[in-house]
């Protein structure tokens, strides 16, 4: 008998880590089959065949190729080329994760083709209607046949903007499922020598993490010289790394920034060069999301330069501050990490290990 088949929608290296444990799921069940695809939506020369072998999953079995261009050009490259995928393959259901232009894009594709649309992460909120991944969410939410949340807060939302509640399950985290997996992995690595960042940890006994990327923050010469006063005071303590996004070593030379000489740049790192950095960070500096999440899962002390969050349970049980942009806050609070230990948090109850087998299991029920 043939199987239901389910499409994966990635469209940004994050959306693979969260995939990824979706995959290993399903080939553990074996009631489902499926397809992931990768909408281009993001170029990354380094999202190779070493990429998927890292994450332990199959290479994507198809690719839209729709980069570049704003995020009208981008969305509807890529709702264009997924219409004529799902015309032909009539997938059961189509798994979408996160809130990138994809995430929108595919769902818009898939509920006017008649297919269930399944949210991962769904429920998400940080009111600032100026992100957009907030549009992202709120767009896709609004079209989603099946949520799966992974705190409170969102089923929260969810039941205020008067979703059905019988078709919300908690189901824990994905991206905890991953970087779980993947440290258990580092942790039997017997030679690390191998991964970029090894030498800059074997040169640094005590050491902490930068990134940044999001436009608030480095899209102009005052928020990025805001950020970077407080880089250079806190590298007077500790000497700080820094895996620099395209864009933002762009504006940093663009605007003549002054890092400090104990800031020391690197490129954008694969994933487990990355998890072997921050792991062992005293401290995290950073306005990613994933990382706020990724950070709570391992208990490594991170503060949010952002005004806002989309996920208050890094802050209300795990590891994560969030500290707002103001230098006088944020300086105080990394040295205190720096000297003091940080806060550690707890990580989330369902945040086990275990959130994709329950995705799965749901899916399977509901289409095998």
């Amino acid at each position: 008998m043939t199987r239901p088949c389910i499409h994966l929608i990635a469209g940004a290296r994050p959306n693979f880590m969260k995939i990824a444990p979706i995959v290993r799921a399903l080939q553990a069940d074996g009631r489902l089959a499926w397809k992931i695809i990768h909408t281009g939506q993001h170029y990354d020369r380094d999202m190779n065949e070493v990429f998927f072998e890292e994450l332990g999953i199959p290479a994507p079995d198809v690719r839209l190729g729709c980069g570049g261009g704003s995020h009208a050009e981008q969305t509807g490259k890529i709702m264009q080329a997924y219409e004529a995928l799902i015309a032909t393959d009539k997938p059961a259901a189509c798994l979408v994760v996160g809130d990138v232009n994809s995430t929108a894009a595919c769902s818009i594709v898939a509920k006017k083709a008649c297919v269930p649309v399944a949210h991962v992460e769904a429920g998400l909120r940080s009111g600032d209607m100026s992100m957009p991944e907030e549009i992202n969410r709120l767009v896709t939410d609004a079209i989603t046949d099946w949520f799966f949340v992974t705190e409170p807060s969102a089923r929260q939302h969810l039941a205020r903007e008067g979703k059905d509640m019988g078709a919300v399950w908690d189901v824990g985290h994905v991206m905890a499922d991953n970087v779980l997996y993947q440290a258990e992995k580092l942790k039997l690595t017997a030679d690390t020598s191998g991964l970029e960042s090894d030498a800059y940890k074997r040169r640094h006994a005590r050491y902490g993490v930068v990134t940044l990327h999001r436009p608030s923050n480095v899209d102009s010469a005052e928020a990025l010289e805001r950020i970077a006063s407080v880089l250079r005071a806190v590298s007077q303590e500790l000497p700080l790394v820094f895996p620099v996004h395209p864009r933002t070593r762009a504006n940093i030379e663009k605007f003549g920034i002054d890092l400090g000489a104990g800031v020391e740049l690197m490129g954008p790192q694969a994933y487990m060069s990355f998890l072997h950095l921050w792991k062992d960070a005293l401290v995290i500096l950073t306005d990613s999301g994933g990382l706020q999440e990724e950070s709570t899962a391992l208990g490594v002390p991170c503060i949010t330069m952002r005004e806002n969050t989309e996920r208050p349970i890094t802050v209300d049980e795990g590891s994560n501050v969030l500290a707002g942009t103001d230098p006088a806050v944020i300086i105080p609070l990394a040295l205190d990490a720096i000297r003091n230990g940080g806060k550690r948090g707890r990580r989330p109850e369902l945040w086990d290990g275990k959130s994709a087998e329950r995705i799965v299991s749901i899916l399977a029920e509901r289409l095998a």
